[in-house]
């Protein structure tokens, strides 16, 4: 005995009724492209430690640089985010000399402070 497929008469053609959407591919695309979108944001997220800039209760002091070259320093406290912009400017006014800092050869800077107090 030979097993038949139901097939439908449409307008003079028979058609196979279990025939795929041609356009199923292309939602099966997007949503790969939706799941690989998510996975990139969490793997950013998790790369520069975003999630710290969430939480109420840290306070985070970060130095970067603008896609000008201009050098940025970020500070959040609790909900308040500041953002400070460094200039090359001679400044002039009152104040008192709290220590010295240097660039050591590996780039990193230390900070060393006077011992006294008055100057």
């Amino acid at each position: 005995m030979r097993y038949l497929k139901k097939r439908r008469r449409v307008i003079g053609k028979d058609v196979d009724l279990h025939q795929e959407d041609p356009m199923s591919g292309v939602a099966n695309l997007f949503d790969v492209g939706v799941v690989f979108i998510v996975g990139l944001i969490g793997a950013l997220i998790s790369a520069y430690s975003l999630l710290d800039f969430l939480s109420p209760k840290t306070e985070i002091t970060m130095v970067r640089s603008n896609d000008n070259g201009q050098v940025e320093i970020v500070t959040k406290k609790g909900k308040q985010i500041k953002v400070e912009k460094v200039t090359d400017r001679n400044l002039q006014g009152e104040g008192t000399r709290l220590g010295t800092a240097y660039r050591l050869k590996d780039g990193k800077v230390v900070y060393v402070p006077e011992n006294n107090r008055e100057r």
